[in-house]
């Protein structure tokens, strides 16, 4: 029996990163985060994390227990919570994320002026090269989408145990889609997958060929469309 698939990403930076991603994701305020809200997200997404067998590290989980006990001490009485001492942990939660996201925007303000600035404007459908090694939008992007994707199957339909979904099947169906075209929508990746285990098997066949550098995944802004295109092949 083969061994289940591991993802490792190097593009994954940390928790503070994950935090960060969900904050913009659901366009809160940093200074006033809804604790309940931002600590269940977090934790569904480390659920998600674990479901593709992602190789987390233990500061997620040490984030995790982190925001549980902010959310504890969050629901305690005024004067229990006055009895605490010690420093605020959701201060100091808010401090590091505000420290983390000042270096994040330094060092991208650093590596665009060091790279390559170009101001693309779109008519119709965008259109993406394939000169970047990388993702442009990162890991934490393409795991919101799949959420989104795994929120609208079809839960209700039992699984037959012992039914496989293999990723190699998936990694034909991507490059067969782009046979004859230039990029495909994130929608048409997963179209007509109904099952839980069939869309995890698709994403991770399409971690798999952006490792391989078969494919290159893009947005056209910040939580917009994702496309997927083919990437040319190497000149010898």
């Amino acid at each position: 029996m083969a061994s289940p698939y591991e993802v490792h990403l190097e593009m994954f930076e940390g928790p503070l990163d994950l935090l960060l991603f969900l904050i913009k994701k659901d366009d809160l305020d940093i200074y006033n985060i809804p604790v309940a809200h931002i600590t269940q997200e977090y934790l569904d997404y480390l659920d998600l994390m674990k479901e593709i067998n992602l190789d987390v590290a233990g500061e997620f989980l040490v984030m995790a227990a982190t925001l549980l006990a902010i959310k504890s001490r969050a629901l305690l009485p005024s004067q229990d919570e006055e009895a605490e001492e010690g420093p605020d942990p959701a201060a100091e939660l808010v401090q590091r994320l505000l420290e983390y996201q000042r270096f994040k925007e330094a060092a991208k303000a650093l590596e665009a002026r060091a790279g390559e600035f170009r101001d693309i404007h779109y008519r119709g459908e965008p259109h993406f090269d394939d000169s970047e090694k990388t993702l442009s939008i990162g890991f934490l992007e393409l795991l919101g989408a799949l959420q989104d994707v795994l929120a609208r199957c079809e839960d209700t339909k039992p699984e037959f145990v012992g039914e496989e979904f293999p990723i190699e099947d998936k990694m034909a169906k991507i490059l067969g889609l782009l046979e004859t075209r230039l990029q495909v929508t994130w929608e048409e990746i997963f179209a007509g997958e109904r099952k839980r285990r069939g869309i995890i098997s698709c994403f991770l066949a399409l971690l798999e060929l952006i490792k391989l550098e078969k494919i290159s995944a893009r947005q056209e802004r910040a939580f917009g469309r994702i496309f997927v295109f083919k990437r040319a092949a190497p000149v010898l």
